[in-house]
């Protein structure tokens, strides 16, 4: 497999990573480098290319004019000129995008290259990643970032353009890489071409520092700085952009006593040799720290070292941990905070703004407080919280390590390269004309013979994509598919529609990263289970079968009607499905077997009307009911009568597998040739 990430703006190249060399050229610079450099040990990846802008800068450097930066053996950099030779700030590109995008194609064409997959971060990426689909046909994954909406300022000219250009990279892209739950919950959603059967919710890893910093390196950046060493260090790491607030910051370090008296703030804004040369935006934000430090007569107390390496970045969260200080982040909004995770990751407690993902990423990782960087008073007040409470500064410290560590770029790359393998289809085998859902209890099950029939038919059928959707957990599940020698699913519907899960090229399964955050909106599974624990007649299942996403109890057709009465009183919203005249699974709202073979169907991007599915209990009426063909097996409970009858519903006179069989020789007649290009 050959991947190609696409990244036009900032300033890429090879360590040392120039961080903040321009405004441009900050957390999306690490991603891609991080993701990318995974993807390249990844297990069947032959090469994988960041594809940049070319560009001739004397005061930049001059490796930004290189065609090509080698960075390891299947990793590379490659620099695509066009005639405009100047570097290009993000709000200057859209321009020079139709000229970026053709002369790729012709590279790509003069050295006979093509990608199996492209990773398009940002909306300007996004519109060359469509053309590259468009004339080579290779699938694109969209990495959003930083989305417009979020930005402080709509009244800006191109901010129009800017949120237009971003509906039509949701709208094209094949699927949506999310790196935090604001990401998934808020930001996309905002959106108006948003599917969120289509978004990925993938972390990003958290960079360690790769080799030693040089003993004594971070205390020599700020002696020139600071008058009394030794002392706490607020620090804080961004790009001089005026929403990353850092001016803010020191206006609300000089508004506070206590952290004048107790603590010293260290802001490392990029790099700057000239800040009169800088680009304006970077040049307004220089002017304005001046200012506050001359205006509010911190000198002494403020550091603002000019150039810093990666490695020295690493080297101060650790001397501001040893200090017993704080990273602060007090941007207007983030929409995730690389940053945050870092210094999590060398025990650094955090402080950071309330607005966007980052209160998500402090919360997973229990590294500290948020605030709003918009009330200066409550921003300082958090960070005094932590300087002066030792037990709190201890467990920030140590649950943000522990938690931070765990993030790796392995960890990302799973869930992204089995989605991969999704959308580029396994080598030989034909892509899906349809998803197949069927419930596994007396669907499948019941007669050997018939479920060794189902089985050939599955093998005679490889683009035909295989869900199987059980009220069990996932391990009863594939035991009874292995007892009953039936074919193993590449989707597993587990929980009566709770949970979902892919199975991966290497048979492993993994969770469905992005259905969990959606579907348990609105759920309280604690209140639900308290007001059907009263009701009588009803008694808890064991608990091997009580799911977070699902609540279960052994009851009659009468008790069922008691608890959905109950439930209604209550006014809790939640489903409850009553099947097999035994069995009572509480779910989420938004949950069921139907509405999880639909979210599997967008992500794979199959016409609902190209699903098929087939039951015969009561757990199975969502799922008959949404797709675009059902399948009744003759042995059906009498709770799916009113099926009966509907246009897309078929009865099946057989029973069990041959039932399904029944249906399937209707609804997807087998297609010569499809075994040959299968095997």
């Amino acid at each position: 497999m050959r991947l190609l990430h696409l990244a036009l703006g900032g300033c890429f190249a090879g360590p040392p990573i120039p961080f903040g060399l321009t405004e441009d050229t900050g957390g999306h610079v690490a991603y891609v480098m991080g993701a990318a450099g995974e993807q390249a040990d990844w297990p069947g990846v032959g090469a994988v290319d960041i594809a940049t802008r070319m560009f001739d800068d004397a005061q930049l450097g001059a490796r930004f004019a290189q065609a090509e930066e080698r960075l390891g053996e299947k990793l590379r950099i490659i620099r695509i000129g066009t005639a405009d030779r100047r570097y290009l700030s993000k709000a200057a590109l859209a321009a020079d995008i139709p000229a970026f995008a053709e002369a790729l194609i012709a590279r790509l064409r003069r050295e006979g290259l093509r990608y199996d997959l492209v990773h398009a971060h940002f909306a300007d990426a996004a519109a060359v990643a469509a053309r590259l689909r468009a004339v080579f046909g290779v699938p694109f994954l969209y990495h959003a970032h930083s989305l417009g909406r979020d930005k402080p300022a709509p009244g800006c000219p191109d901010w129009r353009a800017r949120i237009a250009a971003e509906e039509a990279a949701i709208d094209g892209a094949d699927a949506i890489v999310a790196s935090s739950r604001d990401e998934v919950r808020r930001q996309l959603p905002a959106y108006a071409a948003t599917r969120p059967a289509r978004v990925l919710l993938s972390p990003p890893g958290v960079d360690r520092a790769t080799g030693n910093a040089v003993p004594g390196r971070a205390e020599r950046l700020l002696l020139p700085f600071l008058r009394q060493p030794g002392r706490p260090l607020i620090l804080a790491v961004a790009r001089p952009v005026a929403r990353k607030n850092l001016v803010g910051l020191i206006d609300l370090y000089a508004g506070s006593a206590a952290l004048r008296a107790g603590a010293d703030l260290v802001i490392l804004a990029g790099l700057r040799d000239d800040p009169g040369q800088a680009e304006p935006e970077q040049a307004a934000v220089f002017a304005g720290l001046f200012g506050a430090i001359d205006r509010h007569d911190l000198y002494g107390h403020v550091a603002l070292p000019k150039m810093h390496t990666r490695e020295d970045v690493f080297a101060l969260y650790r001397l501001a941990a040893a200090s017993g200080g704080v990273f602060a982040q007090p941007a207007f909004c983030e929409p995730y905070g690389l940053t945050i995770a870092e210094a999590a990751a060398e025990g650094l407690p955090v402080v950071a703004t309330n607005q966007g993902g980052a209160r998500d990423i402090v919360a997973e990782l229990g590294c500290g407080l948020v605030a709003d960087p918009r009330d200066g008073t409550a921003f300082a007040a958090a960070i005094e919280s932590l300087l002066g409470d030792p037990v709190a500064w201890a467990a920030a410290s140590r649950n943000g390590r522990a938690a931070a560590m765990a993030r790796s770029w392995r960890g990302w790359a799973a869930p992204v390269m089995a989605l991969a393998a999704r959308l580029t289809g396994a080598p030989g085998r034909p892509l899906p004309r349809a998803l197949l859902t069927c419930d596994l209890d007396d669907t499948l099950t019941g007669s050997r013979q018939a479920a060794r029939r189902f089985a050939q038919w599955r093998d005679r059928n490889p683009d035909v994509i295989f869900a199987i959707a059980t009220g069990r957990a996932a391990g009863p599940a594939l035991a009874i598919l292995s007892d009953w020698g039936l074919p193993m699913p590449e989707i597993l519907i587990t929980g009566a529609g709770a949970e979902i899960a892919w199975r991966g090229a290497d048979g492993d399964w993994q969770a469905d990263p992005g259905w969990p955050g959606w579907v348990a909106e609105g759920w309280h599974a604690d209140a639900v289970a308290a007001v059907l624990d009263a009701v009588p007649r009803l008694w808890r299942q064991p608990a091997a079968e009580q799911r977070a996403l699902k609540r279960s109890w052994f009851g009659d057709a009468r008790a069922a009607t008691a608890a959905r009465a109950h439930l209604a009183a209550s006014g809790l919203a939640a489903q409850l499905v009553h099947s097999h005249g035994r069995n009572l699974d509480a779910l989420p709202p938004r949950a069921g077997k139907g509405a999880a073979m639909l979210w599997c169907a967008d992500a794979l991007r199959i016409d609902h009307c190209a699903c098929v599915a087939a039951g015969d209990s009561g757990n199975d009426a969502t799922l008959l009911a949404a797709a675009g063909r059902a399948i009744l097996v003759a042995n059906h409970d009498d709770g799916l009568h009113h099926l009966r009858g509907l246009a897309h519903v078929r009865l099946s006179r057989a029973a069990h597998a041959d039932g399904v069989l029944e249906g399937l020789h209707q609804f997807l007649p087998e297609q010569p040739g499809l075994v040959e290009a299968g095997a």
